[in-house]
This record gives structure tokens, sequence and C-alpha cells, in this order.
């Protein structure tokens, strides 16, 4: 576990395995231990590099400050400097997948390649309420209400109705952590940050090989969002997951994990007869 001081405030990340280096970004609710299912098989081949967001994990609060997602895309390029890599790959989710947009749209030189998953290109009046609905749950400071608000709405019908089981038992772990005020003034400030993005005019500028994943069954960025990064990134790649919701890593891991690691370990991207 390691950590490095940013602007004055510090900044928590792993970095593990060897090989290709691979950023993962974490969606809005994550930390890096999110992903703690899928480090066995990403540091076989792989270096992966997790990190929390400012107002994430074990990244320091921005309590009192007003902000917008620049701040993020800057720790990452403060974080790769840090270690002295020059360019890697990055694989981002819903907010992570933003933060990713921006930082290949400024700086094209240090992504060889990108991975999105149920990213959109802005945010939408639609999903900016959806939102603010979640900023009103977390005031009541009722850790099942910012349950019942916010998780259902993250999986698909399909996944909820057939882990029924698992989703309760998730329920019970996850009402201690939505009652917490530090996580939900947290988790207020990020999702402010992210009501301003907007790169729809500067997709083209991306250079990075980019694979765009939707999931069929997602309510928060449907897959007319990702469509709309596939026409405007040039030379990208788009598949849609059937039967899976936003959190499409947890419904369909070897799905996830094979799309990953295939599309950015493959050297060869034509083949000539």
């Amino acid at each position: 576990m390691s950590s490095f001081v940013y602007n004055g405030k510090e900044v928590f990340y792993l970095l593990e395995g060897n090989g290709k280096p691979i950023l993962i970004l974490n969606g809005i609710m994550m930390s890096t231990k999110s992903w703690a299912p899928f480090v066995k098989a990403f540091t076989k081949h792989n270096t992966l590099l997790r990190v929390d967001f400012f107002d994430q994990g074990q990244t320091s609060k921005l309590a009192g400050e007003n902000y917008t997602q620049d701040i993020q895309v800057d720790l990452i390029d403060a974080l790769l400097t840090h270690l002295q890599i020059p360019f890697i790959s990055i694989v981002g989710i819903s907010y992570g997948g933003e933060v990713a947009i921006q930082y290949a749209i400024k700086f094209p030189s240090r992504v060889t390649r990108m991975i999105l998953f149920n990213t959109t290109a802005y945010t939408s009046p639609w999903l900016t309420d959806i939102g603010r609905g979640w900023i009103h749950a977390g005031q009541t400071r009722n850790g099942r209400h910012y349950y019942q608000t916010t998780i259902p709405v993250i999986y698909s019908p399909h996944y909820y109705e057939t882990k029924l089981d698992w989703m309760k038992k998730r329920e019970e772990q996850l009402i201690p952590v939505f009652s917490n005020p530090e996580f939900l003034d947290a988790m207020e400030r990020l999702i402010i940050s992210a009501e301003s993005y907007d790169v729809r005019n500067s997709l083209h500028q991306i250079q990075a090989k980019t694979l765009i994943i939707s999931a069929e069954m997602d309510y928060l960025t449907p897959v007319d969002n990702q469509e709309f990064l596939y026409h405007q990134i040039k030379g990208s790649d788009w598949i849609k997951i059937p039967y899976a919701g936003h959190a499409s890593m947890y419904e369909k891991p070897l799905l996830f994990t094979s799309l990953v690691l295939g599309y950015i370990n493959v050297d060869e991207t034509e083949y000539t007869i």
C-alpha cells in the first residue's frame, strides 16, 4: 500500500504485478477495494495500478471544497509522473470512464489503449436529476433509504432477481457505510463534480485505440450514450453485453476480465494474408 502527496493532499494507490501497465479507474461509489476480485487475474501478466480519487476510499476528502472532474484528471497525471510511468492503458467505468476520456484528451501521448465501460460523453439533464436524487437521499442520513435509492438501478433486473439473496446480504453490508455522514458528503461532492462534464466536442482528439462497452440493461448510462462515443472516437470498437446493468463487471466478471486483458495485451491489431 502506498500514497503520495499532491497539492498538499494525500492520494492512496496500489501498484502490483509486472508487465504492460493497466490503470483502472473507479466508478463514483467505488474505491481501490472494489477491484479486489480482479487483482489476481490482472496482475498475472500485467502491472495493475489502482487509485482512489479525491473523496474516495483512503484518499483525502475535500470537505468544504468545490471542484470539477478536472482535479481528478490532474491527480492521475501527477500519479503517473510520481511513479515514472510514461504511458499506460486505462480502464474506466462510469465516473472513472469520464475521467479516462478527459485524461486521453488532455494527455493523448500518455494513453496507449483505453477501455470504457458504461460511460457517457456528457452529464445530461436526466442524469443530473438522478444524481440530485442521490444527494437528497444522502441528506436524510438514512442508510437504508440511500441504498434503495441508489443500488437497485445500478444492477440489471435480471441479475437482481436471480441473485436476490446476494443482493439482500449486500444491502445489510452497505447500510452502515451509507449511514456514514462523511461518505455521504463525499458522494455529494463527487456527484456535483460531474455535473459540468461535457466532452462531446473534444472526442475527436482522442488518439488511443479505444474499446467502448455497453450493458443492455444499464439504466444510468444507456446504450445510446456509448453509441455516441463509438461514432465520435475515431477507430474505436464497440461491444454490447446482454442481460447486464451498470455494474457490468460484477454481473459478468469473466467477460469483464477477458475483454480488458484481451484488448490491452494483444499486440497485433491488423491481420494480412
